[in-house]
């Protein structure tokens, strides 16, 4: 099914050009992309998942019908990505919309660097003004949802939000907005804690973020020390404080099937496990974000040891260890 000229798809590729490059840190870059049809590009921000889909290593990409008028649906131009040959596919990575300037036709993508064995990080550590990639994110015209968007706190002001390097441009995306609020809306005051753990002391970049006003922004350096380490160390600490009242706590036991329990949760090692609730009318709501197993480690310390309401949890398996990030 294909959609008409009259409407646009939730979803869309766009081709852009690197119109800027920024050092933020030792291993961030910050790219800002331009191409005439990001004008349309959606600009609900948060944390807002886009993809790159990277050149192959001729600077080719493959034809798949995604920019064919009408213009398809993802899922169409996806599955014939997914059966084309390895060496046709273009790497496809996931990232977050960390701006989005529609009357400029802009938007900034800030991105890891570690070395070059990945496609992504390969590509960013040579990529220069003027080179052209593919964008797949929501088209601002379309009728539907765009998706893509796992920050859901509902009404809650109470926030912990914990991640390693791969969710910094997210938190620090959210906790920015989260200023605007405040800003627009008098009366509104957000509180409690983003950590952040990032390869080294020299990757802190609060120059690149507004925190809310009642929120704390932590950031730790890894410096030599194991990946996940002081993330986990830190959140729950933290989360012990964050969560110190029974008002904080679900009801365990019979009362809560949802909490105190995690008969979900089955890890394995080949899926990314990835939930995000609306936390409705709750008072506290965690968003946890970066490698598998840290991440599943810190949602199931929150479920099982302080009996926290799984439903008032987003975690999100960016990626594992020893794995290849799937498109």
């Amino acid at each position: 099914m294909t959609t008409s000229n009259n409407s646009y798809p939730s979803t869309r590729a766009y081709r852009v050009q690197v119109a800027a490059r920024q050092s933020l840190s030792e291993h961030f870059v910050r790219f800002t992309f331009s191409g005439d049809e990001v004008q349309h590009f959606g600009t609900d921000r948060l944390d807002q998942r886009i993809k790159l889909l990277f050149p192959l290593a001729d600077g080719s990409y493959t034809d798949i019908g995604m920019f064919s008028d009408p213009r398809p649906t993802m899922m169409q131009w996806y599955q014939a990505w997914r059966l084309l040959e390895e060496d046709q596919r273009n790497p496809m990575r996931t990232y977050t919309v960390r701006q989005v300037r529609p009357e400029q036709a802009e938007v900034d993508v800030d991105v890891v660097l570690h070395g070059t064995e990945g496609p992504a990080s390969a590509w960013a550590s040579t990529a220069q003004i003027g080179d052209e990639i593919v964008i797949v994110g929501p088209d601002s015209r379309a009728d539907t949802t765009n998706g893509g968007i796992d920050f859901k706190p509902g009404e809650a002001t109470d926030l912990l939000l914990a991640g390693d390097e791969t969710a910094a441009p997210a938190i620090l995306s959210i906790l920015t907005q989260l200023a605007e609020r405040e800003q627009a809306e008098p009366g509104l005051r957000y509180t409690g804690h983003a950590l952040i753990e990032v390869p080294s002391d020299t990757d802190v970049m609060d120059a690149e973020v507004t925190v809310p006003s009642g929120m704390t922004l932590t950031w730790l350096g890894r410096n030599g020390a194991g990946h996940g380490e002081k993330l986990t160390a830190a959140a729950k600490q933290t989360a012990a404080e964050f969560y110190r009242d029974a008002d904080a706590r679900a009801s365990v036991g019979a009362n809560s099937a949802s909490a105190g329990q995690d008969t979900e949760l089955v890890e394995d090692e080949n899926i990314l496990l990835w939930e995000s609730p609306d936390a409705g009318s709750a008072q506290r709501y965690a968003w946890l974000a970066g490698e598998a197993g840290v991440i599943t480690g810190l949602r199931r310390h929150l479920v099982k040891e302080l009996g926290v309401d799984r439903k008032t949890i987003a975690f999100m398996g960016y990626w594992r260890h020893g794995r290849a990030e799937g498109a």
